[in-house]
């Protein structure tokens, strides 16, 4: 017999008549468990053959052949060997076919009794493209669904040619059975019985094979409700987490995300009172804004403050886990993990007033850090809270807190942007600066340098012009590195300060020195210093203290031409600093650009536009020296051509004997001190 030929198909070769059907994995196996129960229940040897596709699928099924090989000695039982299933006589006959055996794709069982006979001959369906059968690479849970197409009948004749066909194959895997498969032809297929309507039914009692069936229907019926019920649990759970997904995506406020997120929860889960609020793990205790009551006769939280040191809350704050308490009232059994007993008796008045006897909380977590509280009570301690409960208030605590975060991010996006313009225009004027103040002095000293290389007769003369434009613009190049390197130590935090008492007007006479010393050669404007000697000291870094003189005093020459006029006042305000003041009748500042002459880069007239030079480092840097002095810096202008005023405010020190008292020795040495220390930051401004 040909072993690759279908036993399905050679059954319709010899019954063209024969109409197959499509059944379930499901179904065949009721089908096959009903026909083995009619066979242990009736009376009589039975010729019984079956076929399993592998060996996994015979070892579910080898106790119950036992059994029934103990009612008939012509039991043959066919698989593809996998580990352990070999051809051989035992209980029953054990027949291993060869895996390329059609057989591995078929599905057959044959009962013939002398009161009836029974089969199921059916092969897995095939890919329309000619692949693998259908579905064989499932996963367990989905292994119910595969599909088979065949027969299963009470019809004789049937019957009757499926197990011939089937002995055949026998025959050809087990020649030495030969003598008992003709005992089995000659018992059972003796004469082929014919295909009469009119037969009468026989006397067998259907009771084991309808119990059989009736109990997977049942069962069945089970599943699929169990199955429905599970859907639409989840059904419900999508929709209240698309709820919560829809509110975050339509607003970033989390008040509103809020107010949906308690209410539809509150209604889902049935519970009298919900709550959802804001905390952080240090947080001692809260004010209820967001609350959902069920009924009116539920007390209200709302605007009242809510401890979070609570047991069953400070316990999820420790561990960011979910806990359940199903009853209050009485023992103490948790939903934590180590399922360990919460100590409640100090809350029970608590509880009792507020109605609480069933209590669910969820921490609203990101990446491990607390960002808020998701809180269920109910009155009713027969309702407990179930996994699926908890699972969906846990999955709506994971969308809170993303919405958490993302509000949080919108929240700093306006100011994050606002700092990536202000990057950006340092960048452009970074660029502008470098391209002006850079390459301007570079080919005035690569000129003169060349001409003084190529031309060796050039007269004495002209050659210290070419000499001394060189170095002047050497030094305007050294003073723009040098202002780089000045402001990005203080804005990186890598000066040391060197705090003491010191006298204001010391501080201006050192940068008056050293501003007449670096523009001896320049007309300057009047000068006007009214700085009173009875002010007090102020806590100040000498050094520092000069260079911000130093730097507005260069300003306000910078942008007065003669006539004009540049004073430096000092006095005590309101507040007990002192306040410095550096104005000029100069050029001015427009009253919106204030605030902007204290950035980075900033040029009045434009990087690339100005009349006069610099780098627009100066007020940024007197800026960072100021405040990290402990004071306040600012400017004043009535407008173009109107002027302008610097102020800058310094802690004053506190006096040890009378007020303004100055003469003490050690006031008067360090006073000196700040004079060295003020010529040394002269010094090296002119250098």
């Amino acid at each position: 017999m040909n072993r690759s030929a279908s036993i399905l198909e050679e059954l319709w070769r010899r019954l063209p008549d024969l109409r197959s059907q499509v059944y379930f994995k499901s179904a065949l196996t009721a089908l096959s468990h009903a026909m083995e129960d009619q066979a242990l229940a009736t009376p009589g040897p039975s010729l019984i053959i079956a076929n399993f596709q592998q060996e996994r699928f015979y070892r579910q099924e080898a106790q119950r052949y036992r059994r029934i090989a103990e009612h008939s000695d012509q039991v043959y039982v066919l698989a593809a060997p996998e580990t352990s299933f070999a051809s051989g006589s035992e209980d029953y006959e054990k027949i291993a076919f060869d895996p390329s055996d059609s057989l591995s794709n078929e599905w057959h069982l044959v009962v013939i009794n002398r009161l009836y006979s029974i089969c199921l001959v059916c092969r897995e369906r095939q890919l329309s493209d000619g692949g693998e059968a259908d579905n064989v690479s499932m996963p367990s849970s989905m292994d119910q669904t595969r599909r088979f197409e065949g027969v299963w009948t009470f019809n004789p004749q049937v019957c009757w040619h499926a197990a011939d066909l089937m002995l055949e194959r026998i025959a050809d895997y087990r020649p030495e059975l030969e003598e008992k498969l003709a005992a089995a032809r000659a018992q059972y297929l003796q004469v082929p019985p014919a295909e009469s309507p009119d037969t009468e039914p026989p006397n067998v009692d259907p009771d084991p094979f309808a119990s059989r069936l009736m109990t997977y229907l049942q069962a069945g019926q089970y599943k699929l409700i169990k199955a429905y019920r599970s859907i639409a649990l989840k059904e419900r759970r999508e929709r209240l987490v698309n709820l919560i997904s829809s509110a975050i995506r339509q607003t970033l406020d989390p008040t509103q995300i809020f107010a949906v997120a308690v209410r539809e929860l509150g209604q889902a889960l049935q519970a009298e009172r919900s709550l959802i609020y804001s905390c952080h793990s240090q947080d001692q205790q809260v004010t209820i804004e967001h609350e959902f009551l069920a009924q009116s006769s539920v007390p209200s939280l709302v605007n009242q403050a809510w401890s979070l040191e609570a047991p069953p809350i400070r316990a999820v704050i420790e561990s960011l886990e979910a806990i359940a308490i199903d009853d209050t009232t009485g023992v103490d059994t948790a939903g934590a993990d180590d399922n360990s007993a919460l100590d409640l008796a100090s809350l029970r008045p608590t509880l009792k007033r507020l109605q609480i006897c069933s209590w669910l909380v969820v921490p609203i977590v990101h990446q491990g850090n607390l960002l808020g509280m998701i809180e269920l009570h109910r009155s009713d301690i027969q309702q407990g809270w179930t996994s699926y409960e908890r699972e969906l208030v846990e999955a709506i605590a994971v969308q809170l807190g993303l919405s958490l975060i993302q509000a949080e991010a919108y929240a700093n996006l306006g100011s994050l942007n606002q700092q990536l313009e202000a990057l950006e225009r340092t960048r452009s004027n970074l660029i502008a600066i470098t391209g002006h103040e850079l390459r301007t002095p570079l080919s005035t000293i690569q000129v003169c340098l060349e001409s003084l290389a190529s031309e060796p007769d050039m007269p004495l003369e002209l050659r210290q012009v070419m000499l001394s434009t060189a170095l002047e613009d050497a030094e305007r190049m050294r003073k723009l590195v040098q202002d780089f390197l000045t402001l990005s130590q203080l804005e990186s935090g890598r000066v040391q300060w060197h705090m003491e008492a010191l006298p204001v007007e010391e501080c201006v006479e050192l940068a008056l020195s050293s501003l007449k010393a670096r523009q001896r050669n320049e007309d300057l404007p009047s000068i006007k210093i009214q700085v009173p000697d009875e002010l007090p000291l102020v806590r100040a870094d000498g050094e520092w203290l000069v260079e911000v003189l130093s730097k507005l005093l260069d300003n306000a020459c910078k942008f007065t031409e003669s006539p004009g006029e540049v004073s430096i006042e000092a006095h005590r305000n309101e507040r007990g600093m002192l306040e410095v003041t550096v104005a000029d009748t100069g050029r001015g500042i427009e009253p919106n650009r204030l605030d902007a002459v204290f950035d980075r880069f900033y040029q009045e007239e434009g990087a690339l536009r100005r009349t006069a030079g610099g780098t627009g480092l100066g007020l940024a840097i007197c800026r960072q020296v100021i405040l990290n002095l402990g004071g306040q810096i600012w400017a004043e202008s009535a407008g173009r051509g109107q002027g302008s005023q610097f102020h800058f405010t310094l802690p004053v020190v506190p006096p040890r004997g009378r007020s303004g008292d100055r003469s003490s020795p050690k006031q008067g040495n360090k006073s000196k001190g700040t004079k060295r220390k003020g010529a040394k930051r002269g010094n090296r401004a002119k250098a």
